[in-house]
């Protein structure tokens, strides 16, 4: 492979500044990290400089970048300064778009399109070197393809050399993750004067946007950039400022923009105008926009979130943060001292959430455990992640995974190989797989498009998806120019060519569409409910709504493609009919025992089921015990306190030794705490729960007994002797000894008359633990507190004393209660 020629130096770029230093680390170690501001050219110029490096050999580099724009745009800025087509050298992959050859030494690709790269190749054996770019977008796809390529490193190829690249990141942290050096370019940036202008509503957005572009546009020299949130919102703007400015050339900036429409928006005008540029967060970092002098920012942005509504992500508006902010005022500041206006007030700026949250704690996280899966990978906290997935995600996704038969036992599935080699989502893929052996292909595609696409028709169009179907083939066989469906279209043609299948335009069936749904969603089978025409019951047990005015109310069963999943009473927004008997090969026969308290207790019934949905219910005489053992735990665990008979004497009981954990921390006391009891009820109840079917005979059981002898009998003897329920005070009275959840000292509460003589303060814990009296008047008032009896005696009883013998005149209150007889009853005072 011919080497490419490329001085560096010529580009006047900061970043040329740290390139000794990173060629150097990479010549003795593997991973790096590199740190440089918008602009410094780390994008353009690094990859280009390493690539005659003696270790990359006739390897070539990969880069991946979190936009599909900057993976386009960054390629050609590179091969335009080898003087070069884009393809040849210099190339890239994006879904639904490539330009590469075999001559191609640098790929900059974006998506899963890496992840899948290692899944076909965990050795990246023509790879000499992964790049990350703009990792603190802190993409999924950039944290999984970095953990592969990672774990690739170390097990395969610890020749492959890994470099993260980023304008902003928690450097220590990744430094020490990686166990990699950092190389940071200082960049250059002149002063950015901040303007607030308080006028932030994403409802008027466009408006807002292009009153202030006006304005700086009148008073101001210089090139803008203006930030929005989306392609709609800057149609809007550009509208607005084609009527409002003259002579100054307006261009749009966002993924969809033909590659010709995107050059025009970074290169300065041709004719010598002043431009607008009006962009999404593409423009934030990963591009330079030539000739900008003033930044106007939204303060919007649209980011790819998981809409548990439809069971994909989708772009979503959102606030932006901070560090984003500061990175789109920087545009400013590139060439010279520039300014920015921004669309909220100081207040709200300190509200702004500082950064950016990973996509991985927000996101959907199917695709990502499918291709861990393909790696062997079934344990996604073995790895070493930049921010650990949430469990409750996780979780979430090994579910949705084994009802798609992708995973069984947490390995993947011949199926799931399959699913995990189409660039979708698993939902899509395992539909479109069916789709392929049923025969149902070219609806298959025509719906995934669909899905995969916001809701092309007005909410009044009515909840039934065929209506979008038939839309979609009546735009395609007429070829009508509606924008909105010919990205639809494009993306069903590529489904189309995925499968070697054709385009159809023809009628089709609908309940063949319900069923490709049930595939998709086979928690969403939803089942009408007697009584209530509109409402319905899912699959996974929850319940949905449609308006009662729509065409599919009616429709005894539903496959539900989107739907509001609120807490509570769910609404359907896209849905198909479903034909029963269809559904014969989902059913399946259980035996259900369920503990239900509403109703009384035990519950054993042989059902036809799909998922939560019963078709037919009939009792079971004799219900396997164990499954009736499993089923009260599983009750009391979620609501054992109310099931049990927690009484005062168990209360006591549970305190004491929490104390004892307290004060002897040595000695192993066990957790006795209420959550933690019921989450171990099977290891202390079960031999109690012989016979157990009501919840009366739930209240039966003694619960302080069962406790107490699942003690080991040493601690049943140590209990008794460390923490005793009662105390005997001098009148001969056993008095009952009250004991604090938190460890404080135990009360007891006495009559002052019945402890006449007593010297000290009684303990407990072997003399450790002083108790609190709660000294009582002979009608069982609380007359003081102390946990120092001697000092009461020598002092305060003489104050209590005089109050006392106003309000009981016919007890003896004596001078000396030192030498008084301590009595249970009520001793006279002397007739004097």
């Amino acid at each position: 492979m011919k080497s490419i020629l490329f001085n560096p130096s010529k580009i006047n770029l900061p970043v040329n500044e740290v390139i000794p230093e990173i060629r150097e680390k990479l010549q003795t170690g593997n991973t790096l990290i590199v740190s440089a501001p918008p602009g410094a050219g780390k994008s353009t110029l690094l990859p280009l400089a390493l690539l005659n490096e003696q270790w990359l050999g006739d390897k070539k580099i990969i880069m991946l970048e979190p936009r599909r724009l900057a993976a386009r745009t960054i390629a050609m800025r590179m091969a335009s300064l080898l003087n070069e087509e884009v393809g040849q050298s210099i190339g890239y992959r994006i879904r639904f778009d490539n330009k590469i050859s075999k001559n191609t030494r640098i790929e900059v690709v974006t998506e899963g399109i890496l992840t899948r790269m290692l899944q076909s190749d965990n050795a990246l054996e023509a790879v000499g070197m992964v790049i990350f770019d703009e990792f603190h977008e802190r993409s999924i796809f950039a944290d999984i393809a970095l953990v592969l390529s990672r774990q690739s490193q170390e097990v395969l190829r610890p020749d492959l050399r890994l470099m993260v690249m980023s304008a902003t990141l928690n450097l220590p942290h990744l430094s020490e993750m990686l166990g990699a050096p950092v190389v940071e370019s200082q960049g250059r940036q002149y002063p950015v004067e901040i303007t607030h202008t308080g006028n932030r509503d994403v409802m008027v957005v466009a408006e807002n946007v292009a009153a202030i572009v006006s304005r700086a546009a009148k008073n101001d020299k210089g090139d803008i950039l203006a930030f929005l949130p989306g392609e709609g919102e800057i149609r809007k703007c550009e509208e607005i400022l084609k009527k409002n400015l003259v002579n100054i050339a307006i261009h749009p900036l966002y993924g969809q923009l033909p590659p010709k429409a995107q050059l025009a928006a970074i290169l300065p005008n041709t004719h010598g105008k002043r431009k607008v540029v009006l962009a999404t967060s593409i423009a934030e970092t990963s591009i330079t926009i030539e000739g900008v002098s003033m930044v106007v920012d939204s303060g919007y942005g649209r980011t790819l979130q998981f809409d548990p509504g439809t069971g994909l992500s989708r772009l979503t508006t959102i606030e932006i943060t901070l560090d984003a902010a500061n990175q789109r005022a920087g545009r400013a500041g590139r060439l010279g001292p520039g300014k920015c206006y921004r669309l909220w007030t100081l207040a709200d700026e300190h509200r702004m959430q500082e950064h950016r949250v990973p996509e991985i704690e927000t996101s959907d996280l199917s695709s990502m455990i499918l291709d861990l899966a393909v790696w062997g990978i079934t344990d996604v906290y073995s790895l070493n992640w930049p921010t650990p997935p949430p469990k409750s995600h996780v979780d979430e996704a090994l579910e949705t995974l084994h009802q798609l038969e992708a995973l069984e036992n947490n390995k993947i599935t011949p199926h799931g190989k399959e699913m995990a080699a189409l660039p979708c989502h698993p939902r899509i893929a395992h539909m479109l797989l069916m789709a392929d052996s049923s025969g149902h292909l070219p609806l298959a595609a025509d719906l995934a498009a669909i899905l995969e696409e916001r809701d092309p028709m007005p909410r009044e169009t009515g909840i039934d998806i065929n209506l979008r179907i038939e839309e979609l083939r009546r735009q395609r066989r007429e070829k009508r120019n509606n924008k909105r469906w010919n990205k639809i279209i494009k993306v069903a043609e590529y489904y189309h060519r995925m499968f070697d299948s054709k385009p159809e335009n023809e009628s089709f069936d609908p309940f063949d569409t319900g069923l490709l749904l049930v595939h998709a969603y086979p928690e969403r089978i939803a089942s009408a409910r007697p009584g209530n025409e509109a409402r319905f019951q899912l699959s996974n047990g929850s319940y949905a709504i449609a308006s009662h005015k729509d065409d599919l109310a009616h429709e005894p069963w539903l496959s539900v493609a989107h739907l509001d999943a609120r807490q509570g009473m769910g609404k359907i927004f896209l849905a198909a009919p479903l034909n029963p008997a269809d559904l014969k090969p989902l059913i399946k026969t259980s035996e259900t025992i369920t503990w239900d308290t509403r109703k009384g207790g035990l519950v054993a019934t042989r059902d036809l089921r799909i998922g939560s949905l019963v078709l037919q219910s009939n009792p079971i005489d004799s219900p396997d015990p164990y499954k009736i053992l499993t089923s009260i735990c599983e009750a009391i665990v979620k609501e054992g306190e109310n099931l049990l008979d927690f009484n005062d004497e168990t209360e006591q009981w549970q305190n004491r030794i929490i104390s004892l954990k307290i004060w002897r921390p040595e000695e192993n006391w066990p957790d006795v705490t209420t959550s933690t009891l019921l989450k171990t009820c099977k290891d202390w109840l079960t031999p109690y729960l012989s016979n157990i079917k009501r919840n009366e005979d739930l209240k039966q059981i003694e619960l302080l007994n069962a406790l107490h002898y699942h003690l080991p009998p040493d601690k049943q003897t140590a209990l008794e002797r460390l923490a005793p329920t009662r105390i005997t005070v001098p009148s001969g009275s056993n008095i009952k000894l009250n004991y604090q959840p938190d460890g404080s000292a135990p009360v007891l509460a006495v009559r002052l008359q019945e402890i006449f003589g007593m010297t000290d303060t009684p303990t407990v814990n072997e003399g450790k633990r002083p108790v609190l009296l709660h000294l009582l008047s002979p009608g069982f008032k609380p007359v003081q507190v102390t946990a120092d009896l001697r000092s009461f005696w020598n002092n305060t009883y003489y104050e209590v004393k005089k109050e006392l013998k106003n309000r009981y005149p016919k007890h003896a209150w004596p001078e000396d209660p030192w030498k008084e007889e301590a009595i249970r009853g009520t001793k006279r005072k002397r007739k004097q």
